[in-house]
């Protein structure tokens, strides 16, 4: 006995949480399907008994009072106008007869189940009839001299009749009292089984949300506890002490890969220090480089600048002295020195100008860009002036952002659209703006030569062109300035690739909630 005990007991300790859980569930099952079943028969019982009650004996009992009151007025009427000879007396016969025959219906339905009822109706109904063709009928179709001796002769009878009658619907409610009596004792039984059953059922789902609240206290949640202060151990860094835990088969094994975890934790720690040195150079390595970085754009903006500037100016100051006095070819070297000196001081400039975004012009603030784009209007004036363009832009919205590099921004789109234009063929440019979510889109579009759709991801690299600089002047460091200014200020920008008569570039800013967007209506134009 005592080693099939031990078999039993290895066998549930077992048991995995799943495992405890769906016994748990079944058991809990069963017991709540027999209390429901108990619960809904007691419920039907009740109900079933109600309806009888409410449907039948109560209206079944009214009825038969109603019956009576119509027999009863009919007579009154009858009798009035016997005695008086007045017709306004048959008033009371004549609703009385409509009463009489509602009442029937309504009784023929309510005791079609109950033979005593019917046999009790019918006869009333005989006596009704009978009374009505020895008495009431005849003497309320007579003429008011004849109803006078009719109702004189049949007295009797009429009296005798109706006694019948009445004793016949005495005994009618008396048997409608005594069968809804009985039903209400019914149902009263029925109520007192309900609420027997109701608390018992309520008792035992209490004792088992008490066991099985124990049971997952016990089985589930202490060892789930105990594993917990183990990991916040762990999580804390003390790797010297070992997890433990109790409870079914699975929650153990959890427990012994948190402690197998906590060893390669504590295994790999050493590694993970080594790692953190390694980064930390890294980032020193990184720090230095931004540095050196910093001071590159220091010497290219000064200690380069400097002799650039002598190198342009005496080639310039060699072209106006000997410019026409030497041979064609020296007048050719001399205009090759003086636009590559040019282009070199461009070009530094442009790189000292992106390499400051995002580093030097750095002041967010709320920035107008309404104001921006008329400031870089005015800066393009000469520009539009000799293009003829044609620029009308959208009530534009207040952002946050550095208004300087905001206006670079604005000023290498437009030039672009300016600069890359049809030839013979005024520019239009369009700027729009609409609200997506937490962002305002931007859209600049211009009606000039376009580009096509296998450059429009290499336009934003730097020194990237796409025609020679006999057709278009330019370093190729617009866009991608244009790139690194909206990825600075949290946004993105792309080409459209659906608009073919012409240039399209979208670009996004995010939103500032506290600025609003101006509420004018229509476009503003600034003609050449």
């Amino acid at each position: 006995m005592s080693e099939q005990s031990s078999r039993a007991a290895s066998q549930v300790a077992g048991w995995t949480t799943r495992r405890w859980l769906r016994v748990s569930v079944a058991v809990t099952l069963a017991v709540l399907a027999v209390l429901g079943s108990l619960g809904a028969w007691a419920m039907s019982r009740t109900s079933d008994l109600t309806d009888q009650l409410v449907e039948r004996r109560s209206p079944a009992l009214t009825y038969a009072v109603r019956l009576e009151t119509a027999l009863v007025n009919q007579e009154t009427g009858v009798r009035g106008y016997g005695l008086s000879g007045r017709r306004d007396f048959l008033q009371p016969y004549r609703q009385g007869v409509t009463d009489e025959r509602t009442a029937l219906d309504r009784l023929d339905r309510l005791t079609a189940d109950d033979p005593r009822g019917r046999a009790d109706l019918a006869t009333v109904r005989r006596l009704a009839d009978r009374w009505q063709e020895q008495w009431a009928r005849p003497i309320a179709q007579a003429d008011p001299e004849e109803a006078l001796p009719l109702a004189e002769r049949r007295a009797t009878a009429g009296n005798t009749a109706f006694d019948a009658l009445r004793d016949a619907m005495a005994r009618q409610q008396e048997h409608l009292q005594q069968e809804q009596s009985a039903a209400r004792d019914d149902l009263r039984r029925a109520l007192t089984v309900r609420n027997a059953a109701l608390a018992v059922i309520a008792a035992v789902i209490a004792l088992t949300a008490v066991l099985v609240f124990e049971a997952l206290r016990r089985g589930i949640s202490a060892p789930l506890a105990l594993l917990a202060h183990g990991a916040r151990e762990v999580g804390s860094g003390r790797f010297d002490r070992p997890i433990t835990v109790t409870g079914p088969a699975d929650l153990r094994q959890l427990g012994a890969d948190v402690e197998s975890m906590r060893r390669r934790l504590l295994a790999e720690l050493e590694f993970s220090e080594r790692s953190r040195r390694l980064l930390d150079e890294q980032a020193t390595d990184l720090k230095r480089s931004n540095t050196e970085l910093e001071q590159f754009a220091y010497v290219a903006s000064h200690d380069l600048q400097e002799p650039l500037r002598k190198v342009s100016s005496f080639t310039q100051l060699l072209q106006r002295r000997y410019g026409g006095q030497l041979d064609e070819r020296a007048d050719q070297y001399i205009d090759f020195a003086v636009d590559g000196a040019n282009r070199m001081q461009v070009l530094i400039n442009d790189l000292l100008a992106f390499s400051r975004v995002g580093r030097v012009h750095n002041d967010h603030a709320l920035v107008d860009l309404a104001q921006i784009v008329d400031r870089t209007l005015d800066t393009l004036s000469v520009a539009v002036e000799e293009s003829g363009a044609r620029i009308a832009h959208d009530p534009l919205p207040t952002v946050v952002g550095d208004a300087t590099q905001l206006g670079m921004l604005w000023q290498n789109l437009l030039s672009n659209s300016i600069k890359f234009r049809r030839p013979d063929v005024p520019p239009e440019i369009r700027i729009t703006v609409e609200r997506a979510d937490d962002f305002w889109e931007f859209a600049v579009a211009d009606n000039g030569i376009g580009i096509d759709p296998e450059f429009q991801e290499k336009v934003f690299v730097i020194f990237q062109r796409l025609h020679t600089r006999d057709a278009y002047p330019g370093t190729g460091i617009g866009l991608a300035m244009c790139k690194k200014v909206v990825e600075f200020h949290g946004g993105n920008i792309r080409i459209d690739p659906g608009h073919t008569t012409g240039t399209r570039v979208v670009f996004t800013l995010p939103v500032e909630h506290s600025a609003e967007h101006p509420a004018a209506d229509g476009a503003r134009e600034a003609h050449p």
